[in-house]
């Protein structure tokens, strides 16, 4: 069976029978081979609409990156100390971290909750903080959040992942039950009132409350503006079209160091610089307000849920702005959506997918992927930081790396895909976050126990370079594991659950950056179990990918129907399949009466022979043995 979703019309006639009449096949159900191709295709109107959803990608990445800048750990110097603190020189030290280097070098050993280290690490009644990452203040210096507080820091990081989680599960949902624009707009007002008050708060739990309802917009207008660009588009535009809002997202990733330095000498408010920073990233979602009026819901999406009447509306405006004259146009689809005006909308939940074989499958496969390849890019991350080093001018260069890795991967994408597909592009991918993983596991411990045991200067050396280089690798590849993962699922999900499909990958994906803070509260202890944890996850995924199926080039699956027969292809050709199922133009008909024959397939022929004793002579000479050949066919012989 090819990859694909087979016509009704194309199924062979049962039991030898040819209809007299052949059905006519419905027009409306086939919007990328016949709805959208009789009203120009991917026209002038679908692309304006591509461009406004590419714009909020740009504050997208704005909000999702806020928290380097907005959290960021400050080096602190104590500038008055304990009484009883005899030993006390003034050094700086990072203290957002619990495990801290006492403040003249030494370790009393002493415990500190989880992360090691003693009380008097924190033996300090006044600190002298300051930041290295553009900001002169943030919410750790503004409320203090060191030493015995430090651990509010990473609840507040929490928040914002926790509230994005939600917020694809939920908002998904809604954009199937109630359309993508309702979605769209619902979440631009809230985006706007919640991350306004943020930059208002009065303590760090209003700030964490606050930033939890921000990412939970946030998460409702990433998803709807992913699900109306691919619906928007032909199979031939898809893939392109996302990679432009990707780049767009990384974009904001690379300006963000840069907005925080305006802000940190902004001379027109009395506001502490990370609450213009925070002003700054949410005010431009004010230039999606008229959204509510210039963008329309998705026509796919509302054919898919049989919303005849505000389908024909669409229909008439999109051609007039791509310029087809529906009167003339050969295809029928106006004519055909008429007839089905009476029809009553039917919305589709996603809990029905736990009744399909093959749709559930796809889903939870690329769960597991995404939630791996965003898991896993912890580890690399943190394997290609070096510890020791002391904070320096080039304050960003670890920033600067992990986004410029990022544009990396959105560059290699493209011509990768095109040329292995979706599912090769993934798998390969895939197989080079594996390797990237197990040979910084395994080959990294040979190098320290079998080589330059004497030289241990350059054995740390060669340790480190191979560890960068593997991180470098593996950060790489896991973010274009987590890349596509995102957008094959957008590809073969059905139109009537895709947005709730689609909100359980990308939460997969949250729970996957959601280990980075845990790791953190815990003072990254467990981080090589953590590791071998989501190395073993990719070989795992490796398998399961060869069970998905090929969307290159094909239809969006718009019913659970089309989803569930949307499988991979077999390993034979169907040209080959079918040669296999053909009957051999060879004439064995003799071959059925002689003994050896008989005696070798015992019963099953003898009673075939029988059966055509019954039958008149002249029947049987009229079809020449036919009759024997279907009797042991149908028998199995």
């Amino acid at each position: 069976m090819a990859g694909g979703r087979p016509e009704a019309q194309d199924h062979p006639p049962e039991n030898g029978f040819t209809p007299l009449e052949h059905p006519v096949p419905r027009l409306l159900p086939h919007i990328d081979g016949s709805v959208l191709p009789s009203l120009g295709g991917f026209g002038k109107h679908q692309k304006q609409l591509v461009v406004l959803t590419w714009i909020p990608a740009l504050f997208i990445g704005f909000s999702q990156f806020s928290d380097y800048f907005l959290l960021a750990q400050p080096t602190g110097t104590c500038v008055q100390p304990l009484a009883n603190d005899t030993n006390w020189t003034e050094a700086p030290v990072t203290v957002g971290a619990p495990a801290l280097l006492h403040l003249n070098g030494t370790d009393t050993g002493e415990g500190y909750g989880e992360g090691g280290g003693g009380p008097s690490l924190c033996a300090c009644k006044e600190w002298r903080l300051e930041l290295q990452t553009g900001l002169s203040q943030n919410v750790v210096t503004k409320w203090n959040l060191v030493c015995d507080s430090a651990w509010k820091v990473h609840i507040a990081k929490f928040s914002l992942l926790v509230g994005s989680i939600f917020g694809y599960l939920v908002m998904g949902v809604m954009a199937d039950w109630f359309g993508r624009q309702p979605v769209l707009i619902l979440s631009v007002l809230f985006m706007l009132a919640f991350g306004l008050s943020v930059a208002f708060s009065v303590n760090v739990t209003m700030f964490s409350t606050l930033r939890f309802f921000e990412g939970f917009c946030l998460a409702g207008l990433a998803l709807s503006l992913y699900v109306l660009r691919i619906e928007l588009c032909l199979p031939a535009w898809r893939f392109s079209m996302t990679m432009v809002a990707s780049f767009l997202t990384v974009g904001g990733q690379l300006l963000m160091p840069g907005v925080a330095a305006l802000c940190r000498h902004w001379p027109l408010t009395d506001r502490d610089d990370w609450q213009v920073l925070q002003i700054v990233i949410i005010s431009p979602f004010v230039l999606m307000l008229p959204y509510v009026w210039i963008f329309p819901e998705s026509l796919r999406w509302l054919l898919a849920t049989q919303h005849y009447r505000r389908s024909k509306a669409m229909m008439l405006h999109i051609a007039k702005k791509n310029q087809v004259d529906m009167e003339t146009e050969p295809s029928g689809v106006l004519t055909e959506l008429e007839q089905e005006l009476h029809r009553k909308p039917q919305r589709t939940c996603i809990v029905k997918m736990m009744s399909t074989r093959n749709l559930w499958k796809n889903i939870v496969v690329l769960c597991v992927n995404s939630l791996t390849g965003y898991g896993i890019h912890h580890c690399f991350a943190r394997s290609m930081m070096d510890p020791e080093a002391q904070p320096t001018a080039l304050c960003h260069a670890d920033y600067y790396t992990m986004a410029g890795i990022a544009v990396a991967t959105c560059l290699a994408l493209c011509p990768a895909v095109g040329l292995m597909g979706r599912r090769g592009g993934l798998l390969t991918f895939m197989i080079v976050t594996a390797l990237a993983s197990l040979l910084q596991l395994g080959l990294l411990n040979l190098i320290g126990k079998y080589s330059l045991r004497h030289d241990t200067v350059l054995r740390d050396t060669l340790n480190r370079k191979f560890s960068v280089a593997f991180s470098i690798i593996g950060m790489f590849s896991s973010h274009a594991v987590s890349v596509l993962s995102i957008f094959f699922c957008a590809e073969i999900t059905p139109t009537v659950i895709r947005g709730g499909g689609l909100g359980l990958v990308l939460a997969s994906a949250g729970f996957g950056m959601l280990t980075a803070p845990i790791m953190e509260l815990h003072n990254q202890k467990g981080y090589f179990l953590h590791h071998v944890i989501f190395a073993c996850c990719t070989l795992l995924c490796i398998i399961c990918l060869l069970l998905l199926p090929e969307p290159r080039g094909q239809p969006l699956p718009e019913s659970l129907a089309d989803g569930e027969t949307f499988t991979r292809q077999t390993l034979l050709r169907p040209g080959e399949q079918h040669l296999l199922l053909t009957k051999s133009d060879r004439d064995y008909s003799r071959v059925h009466d002689t003994p050896l024959h008989l005696s070798a397939t015992g019963g099953t022929t003898v009673a075939a022979a029988t059966a055509l004793a019954a039958v008149p002579a002249s029947y049987a000479l009229a079809t020449g043995g036919e009759v024997i050949e279907n009797h042991a066919i149908a028998n199995g012989v």
